[in-house]
């Protein structure tokens, strides 16, 4: 499991303690962005105290999508068939993790949706809930998929998904960088489940999502969506566009 950290001390030896308990043949890689307040020095005790624990150092902040992209990197330079990703502030259970796991026997990535039923969130205000739900659903109409929490962080994957995705042109660095993935797997005709989880509001630590970077990620998540969207259209007319024979006799062709 990657976890990307930044300003996460007072949670991260918490966090991964549960997970190792919980699933005690999963391997952790936290993936800390410089974080001042000594989470990477956390990360090393635990490293260092623990074979199945490994950190991976960054020595800027350049966003949640860039740093599971080095950790992604990571996880397949050395082997692992699942690679999956979470929160380090218990948003996401550790014990609920054998959900998606389990899912992934017959799916290409599987997804701990807050917004599937038998999901829920615990301790949100319900403007942010009313944010998520709304953010979601308006993903799923400039999209057109289907997935009801393509925003969602807790998710695994199988080793071939990532391979199929083109992680190396991934451009999208921020919380854009979850729906983008979702978007991908698809694109790439591969399957996505969902499985309800309870996400917990943190207790612990200040918490990086506000209204001004949910605002941001909508539009970034409209500038790429409409990109996306356009790029789809062009090649469907390209496709379509009938093959017509030029020069003389059948010497030569071209799409007009």
């Amino acid at each position: 499991m990657v976890i990307p950290t930044y300003n996460e001390a007072a949670n991260l030896a918490w966090i991964v303690g549960r997970l190792r308990a919980a699933q005690p043949t999963v391997d952790v890689l936290v993936v800390d962005d410089g974080s001042p307040d000594g989470t990477g020095a956390v990360a090393d005790d635990l490293a260092a105290s623990d074979a199945q624990v490994h950190a991976l150092h960054r020595t800027t902040k350049e966003g949640l999508g860039a740093a599971y992209l080095a950790g992604f990197a990571w996880a397949l330079e050395h082997g692992y068939d699942v690679i999956g990703e979470m929160d380090a502030d218990g948003s996401h259970q550790p014990e609920q993790l054998h959900r998606l796991l389990g899912a992934l026997l017959d799916a290409d990535l599987v997804i701990g949706s807050r917004w599937v039923p038998g999901g829920s969130v615990v301790n949100w205000p319900w403007q942010r809930e009313a944010l998520s739900r709304g953010g979601n659903l308006y993903v799923r109409l400039l999209l057109g998929v289907t997935v009801r929490d393509a925003t969602a962080g807790f998710r695994v994957f199988r080793r071939t998904t990532l391979e199929k995705l083109h992680l190396e042109d991934v451009r999208s660095t921020g919380y854009v960088f979850q729906t983008d993935l979702v978007a991908r797997t698809l694109n790439a005709g591969l399957s996505v489940r969902e499985v309800p989880i309870e996400f917990v509001e943190r207790v612990r630590g200040e918490s990086k999502m506000s209204g001004a970077v949910a605002v941001e990620s909508l539009r970034r998540i409209t500038a790429w969506g409409l990109r996306e969207r356009w790029g789809r259209l062009r090649r469907r007319g390209a496709e379509r566009r009938p093959l017509e024979l030029t020069g003389s006799g059948a010497q030569g062709y071209s799409r007009r």
